[in-house]
């Protein structure tokens, strides 16, 4: 048996609550103890507490790390990113403070249209190790599970490309992947929507299923994308072939795709920029997580979704970052964290718990990430020394985490 002992940690954020999602009230617990200590067995959490660890776990263990005093936390969660694509967006970047929308850049053939023929013209070998590049990255700033979605092909052949790349790097990469096949992102130029739509459902999903290619559906349910019923179409051809949907939707405009989401059971429904008061009341009382991306907010000068509101009515909320390359090109979760405390007015507490338990529950990987609990993955990372837990969305620039582990291992951590 492998053991990990980790002393003089600081502060240690633990869940001795065992559910898998927090919602309303219970988004401001967040357990904390202090001079503690943990305890990894074959990867697992295995045990804490504070002050001296008892003999029975300082014996026969492998190796010791010492906190100096810094923080234990779980690793972040990222339900939402797009991070497999072929190049960066800049002049659209540029686009945008002179003045052009989202669908102004759409319509002169920017935004998805951009990167899906950037994507076409990139070999899948190129797409891995760039990709690769970004998963390095969001390691090195504390995520310790995503959500990687396709999207950016628009033809059978380069979604089922960006979907083999995805598997690559869930053979890969030291931290769990999951894979949503995204193909009703935009319609490609040249196609009537209608024959895209039937495309998506008749030749795509197959093909993907037969590859087994992906874990989830989602479909950008929004003005000038995918309506209502073209999504509940999708997700329904989705569910024969045992894939559970998840949305894009209200970021534009309300749209109809909370209702969409709640009718056909999906695990999330994302941006929710737009959202209405007739949303939250749908939201309640279901399994559908609501998943906020505040960089994308940040990123565009968008609204930003009413997550505040959201808990205030009871619901659980999750954050995540969206990392893509033409509304959110950072995966930086902490920085998310920071600006759900700053812009939608969450407690830190509450920010942290969107950031990790709840968004590993948009994943379907709650039961076994997002929360240093007895029994799940050792997935964590060490800060530097902190007053306290509310300075890690304060400190919203400040790099302060000094080491990462995944599975109770050390990763490589580059400054």
């Amino acid at each position: 048996m492998e053991r990990l002992l980790i002393t003089d940690i600081g502060l240690l954020v633990v869940d001795n609550h065992g559910k898998d999602r927090l919602q309303g009230a219970e988004m401001k617990r967040l357990e904390v103890l202090h001079d503690a200590w943990l305890l990894v067995e074959d990867g697992r959490f295995a045990d804490f507490g504070e002050s001296e660890p008892p003999r029975t776990v300082l014996g026969g263990f492998a190796a010791e790390v010492s906190a100096h005093g810094g923080a234990v936390l779980p690793s972040f969660c990222d339900s939402h990113t797009h991070l497999v694509y072929a190049d960066s967006r800049e002049g659209e970047f540029v686009d945008k403070i002179q003045g052009l929308s989202y669908e102004e850049i759409a319509r002169r053939g920017g935004g998805i249209l951009n990167s899906a023929a950037r994507l076409h013209a990139m070999s899948e070998d190129d797409l891995y190790s760039a990709s690769m590049f970004r998963i390095d990255e969001i390691i090195r700033k504390g995520t310790g599970a995503v959500e990687i979605k396709s999207g950016y092909g628009l033809n059978t052949a380069d979604e089922l490309k960006m979907l083999r790349v995805i598997r690559r790097i869930k053979e890969t990469a030291p931290l769990p992947v999951v894979s949503t096949f995204l193909g009703a992102h935009a319609v490609p130029g040249g196609y009537k929507k209608e024959l895209y739509v039937e495309q998506v459902i008749h030749e795509m999903l197959p093909a993907v299923a037969a590859e087994g290619l992906a874990d989830y559906v989602d479909v950008f349910c929004d003005r000038g994308f995918f309506t209502p019923d073209e999504t509940r179409r999708i997700l329904e051809a989705g569910m024969k072939y045992g894939l559970r949907g998840k949305i894009h939707g209200q970021e534009l405009a309300p749209s109809g795709g909370v209702e969409v989401a709640v009718g056909c059971g999906a695990l999330s429904v994302d941006h929710l920029e737009s959202m209405t008061d007739d949303d939250i009341r749908l939201l309640q009382g279901t399994d559908v997580m609501p998943t906020c991306l505040p960089g994308t907010s940040f990123f565009l000068n968008m609204p930003f979704a009413p997550a505040r509101k959201m808990i205030d009515s009871g619901l659980g909320v999750a954050i995540a970052s969206d990392y893509n390359p033409g509304s959110t090109p950072s995966g930086d979760m902490k920085f998310a964290v920071s600006l759900a405390c700053i812009k939608m007015r969450l407690l830190p507490a509450e920010a942290l718990n969107t950031a990790t338990l709840n968004s590993a529950y948009a994943m379907g990987l709650s039961h076994d990430y997002g929360s240093i609990a007895r029994g799940k993955v050792a997935n964590f990372f060490i800060t530097e020394h902190i007053p306290s837990i509310d300075y890690i969305p304060y400190a919203y620039t400040q790099p302060i985490i000094r080491e990462v582990f995944l599975r109770g291992n050390r990763q490589d951590v580059i400054p």
